[in-house]
């Protein structure tokens, strides 16, 4: 099984996700072996933490355009605390 994968890396968005869907699908089933569960489960984890990583750069990507329709704040509305 784990022969025939791709890299995580070289998958698209929705090729990831449908592989986790697939995953998932297939972990419900109960129809796995143990030790073909446990390396169909740490795939999965590795997709989830692609696909999380993934988004968390398009939120960033999103939030730098959206700074940028909005101009440049005022001093009166900069965040200037250290948080």
């Amino acid at each position: 099984m784990a022969e025939d994968l791709r890299p995580i890396e070289e998958l698209s968005f929705r090729e990831a996700m449908a592989e986790l869907d697939g995953i998932v699908g297939l972990l419900e089933s109960n129809t796995l072996e143990l030790e073909d569960s446990l390396v169909s489960y740490e795939r999965g984890v590795a997709l989830l933490r692609a696909l999380k990583g993934r988004l968390g750069e398009a939120q960033q990507r999103v939030d730098v355009l959206m700074g940028e329709l909005s101009g440049e704040a005022g001093d009166q509305e900069r965040d200037t605390t250290l948080s």
